[in-house]
Formats: C-alpha cells, sequence, structure tokens
C-alpha cells in the first residue's frame, strides 16, 4: 500500500482507488505513481495512466476535488453542482459528507431544504451530518424534520439529532415525541462524558450548556476543558463569550487575551475582543481589533459589518464601505443588505437602497425589517400604490411571526388611515 502524510502522520491508503496523477497537477494531492517513480514527476504519470486506460476515470475525481476546492474557498457559485451532488444517493457517501460539513460556511438559502432531505438519506453518516448542519436554522421546519431522527436507529444519528435540537424548550417539542427526544439527549450527554480525559468533550459539554441559555454550567465545562489542556483556544474564546452573557467583562477580556497569546492570529479571536470592547465603550481599541480580525481574516463579513456599525456616525463614508463589504461577503445575510440599505437611504442614495433592498427581498421576502424600509422610501417618493401592495404580499406570507404580522397591519393601516384623511 501507498504511504501519504497527512496531520504530520505518515499512513497507509487503503482507498484502493486508481491513481490519479492529473489531481496531483491540479491540487498537489499525492498519488501512487509517482510515491514510486520518485525520478518522474506527475505530468509523466497522467500521460501514462491515460495510455493504460482510455476511459477517463480522473474526471469523476477532478469533479469533485472541485466541489471541495470551492466549498472550502466559500465559492459558492458552484452550489448548485455541490447541492445536486449530495442529493444523489448514487456518489459516495464520505465526499457527500464532506461536502455537508463545508455547506455550514454557505449562507445561501436555497441549501436548508436540500439539507433537510437528506435527513432521511440512506446513508446514516449523511443523515448525521446533515443534522448538525440543519441546527443552524432552527426554523419550526426544521423542528418537525429534525425530530422523527431522534429515534433513529442508528446511535450516531440519534445523538446528532439531539445536539442540533439542544436549544430547543421542551415546551416547543409535541408531546408525542418528547420521550425519543429526552432518550437521544441522554445518549449524546453520555457520549460527551464517555472520555472525561479529552478536554474536548467538556468542550462540547459547554457548547451543549451555552446553546440551552445554561450559563453556570457551560462555565463550569469549559474550565474544565481549559484545566485539561490550558492551551486550548476553543474553550477560551467560548467561555469568555458565555462571561460576557453573565456581564462578566473582565474575565471575559482576559480570557480572550491569554487565546491572543497562545494564538495570535486567529482572526475569530480579535473579532470576539473587538466586539466585547464595543460593547465595554472602548471604541479605539474595538476598532483595532475589529480591523486586526479582517486583516487575519478579509472576508470575515461579521467582523466587517460591526466595524462598519462601529466608525459609521464619525467616518459615514468609511462605515459605508465596510457595510458594503459585509454584504459582498456575505450576500444572503438580510441583516447584512439591510443595514446596507438603510445608510444607503441616509446618504440619499434612494436607488441604490431600493435596489439592495430589492435584491434582500428576492431571497428573503418576508423579512419584515426590509419590507417596512422599502415602504417607507416608496411612500416618501408618493408611490403609495406600491407600498400598500408590497405590505399586503408580505403579510399573505405563511412565514411571518404573529409580531411581524402585527407590524405589517399597523403600517398598513396607518397608510389607509392617511389616504381617507387626505381624501376628506
Amino acid at each position: 500500500m501507498p504511504m501519504t502524510s497527512f496531520a504530520r502522520m505518515n499512513r497507509t491508503d487503503h482507498s484502493m482507488l486508481p491513481p490519479a496523477p492529473a489531481a496531483t497537477i491540479k491540487y498537489k494531492s499525492p498519488n501512487a505513481c509517482n510515491l514510486c517513480h520518485t525520478d518522474k514527476d506527475a505530468k509523466w504519470a497522467d500521460s501514462y495512466v491515460r495510455k493504460w486506460r482510455k476511459r477517463d476515470y480522473q474526471a469523476a475525481v477532478l469533479f469533485r476535488a472541485s466541489l471541495i476546492e470551492a466549498a472550502r474557498k466559500g465559492n459558492w457559485s458552484r452550489l448548485p453542482d455541490i447541492l445536486s451532488y449530495i442529493r444523489s444517493t448514487k456518489n459516495n457517501e464520505v465526499f457527500r459528507t464532506s461536502l455537508v460539513r463545508l455547506l455550514r460556511s454557505c449562507d445561501d438559502e436555497k441549501k436548508w431544504s436540500v439539507l433537510r432531505q437528506l435527513l432521511k438519506d440512506p446513508s446514516p453518516l449523511v443523515r448525521s451530518s446533515a443534522a448538525l448542519a440543519v441546527s443552524d436554522n432552527l426554523t419550526r421546519e426544521s423542528i418537525d424534520a429534525l425530530l422523527p431522527i431522534t429515534a433513529d436507529p442508528v446511535r450516531l444519528v440519534r445523538i446528532r439529532a439531539a445536539e442540533a435540537l439542544s436549544p430547543i424548550p421542551q415546551a416547543r417539542v409535541p408531546e408525542e415525541k418528547r420521550e425519543h427526544l429526552k432518550t437521544a439527549r441522554a445518549e449524546f450527554l453520555s457520549a460527551l462524558n464517555a472520555r472525561p480525559d479529552d478536554w474536548t468533550s467538556h468542550y462540547n459539554l459547554g457548547n451543549f450548556y451555552s446553546s440551552r441559555n445554561e450559563i453556570e454550567k457551560a462555565i463550569a465545562s469549559y474550565e474544565t476543558a481549559l484545566r485539561l489542556e490550558p492551551r486550548a483556544v476553543l474553550p477560551l474564546t467560548n467561555i469568555a463569550i458565555v462571561y460576557g452573557q453573565r456581564k462578566d467583562y473582565d474575565k471575559a477580556e482576559t480570557s480572550l487575551r491569554k487565546a491572543i497569546e497562545i494564538d495570535p492570529k486567529s482572526a475569530p479571536v480579535h473579532f470576539n475582543l473587538g466586539l466585547l470592547l464595543a460593547e465595554r465603550g472602548r471604541t479605539e481599541e474595538a476598532e483595532k481589533e475589529l480591523r486586526l480580525a479582517l486583516n487575519l481574516d478579509p472576508k470575515l463579513a461579521p467582523a466587517a459589518y460591526n466595524l462598519g456599525l462601529l466608525i459609521i456616525k464619525d467616518r459615514p463614508d468609511e462605515g459605508l464601505f465596510y457595510c458594503r463589504k459585509a454584504h459582498k461577503f456575505s450576500p444572503n445575510n438580510p441583516k447584512y443588505s439591510y443595514t446596507l440599505a438603510f445608510y444607503q437611504a441616509q446618504k440619499g442614495d434612494r436607488n441604490g437602497a431600493v435596489k439592495t433592498l430589492r435584491d434582500t427581498l428576492k431571497r428573503h421576502p418576508a423579512y419584515v425589517d426590509a419590507v417596512l424600509l422599502l415602504g417607507e422610501i416608496y411612500e416618501r417618493d408618493g408611490k403609495k400604490e406600491e407600498a400598500k401592495e408590497m405590505y399586503g404580499k408580505a403579510l399573505a406570507s405563511m412565514e411571518l411571526s404573529d409580531q411581524d404580522s402585527l407590524r405589517l397591519k399597523v403600517k398598513l393601516q396607518s397608510l389607509e388611515e392617511k389616504e381617507k384623511g387626505n381624501m376628506k
């Protein structure tokens, strides 16, 4: 068996796949031919295997690799191909699972319906990874899709479903589904406690308690993780977030600064420190940390968004620049696009604001803040009928919460009363 190096380990490749030197040329991955023929290069090996096998068996390898590379780089123009690949049960479950996991960084809402479908996939590996991915979108539809697999025949799927549903209070779970969820949750906690000497077990337990807003239990678990591994950046970061929720800002800052000492190039840590400092009113220090986070990860949309909000009052043009940047990096996040439109309108760019809001509502037709802002712009421009029609369409949506429905009804009623007053 050929030996390859991965994660500082030499390992034997048991995949039994034909050599793919074309992948070596394009993606620098090792291939079996050149592991032995060290005096030759990948181009020689590629030429040889193409003579040896006329069928281009490497095409499938390159296609899979191109999807993985696109997802890793956040190139979501390939999203239709990725969704098509993971939907097909004919494709290898390991590659499908890898793509499902990589999709967690994608903010395009087209993925949710596909991920929910995968909860019924024949592969337990795919079902379990889809369950974790769906946890980022715990709508009523997602909860209803996750609850049945808390009774899945495979334990891995059950515990991933329980993990995904951990933030959901019992009141939101139908009574007939509660027992399965309770059992699956107990299995999940048992799995986390199976290795009490592993810091990651306590870190994940802290995440579980944090998602349920059980602050003291979360802190205790993160502290245990840090006793076992004092230089672990993840629990240092997450315990700081929980300290912040408890308003214990000094401890939160101490944890984040310790994390920076360990890993000074961690963009998420600098980002979280920037948020904390902004909350404490230390705006100059917060700006410095947010800029540093963006320098370390130039596509970190939350850092660009928060930096824009932090400076826009004193430096409107630069603040708008960063709001635009956040929207560019994360175009499917309605909060970012709404904020961009709000400040475009404030600066007098009504046409730009209208375009941004229309694009937002194409993707998120039930995002009420965008509906109301676009309606206000229409009203100011004298397009009251267009505003009324838009409010009515949004009200007809089945996706609105009771509070959002009330906001629209009040707005629509106010507009109609103004019209009646003008007629008198």
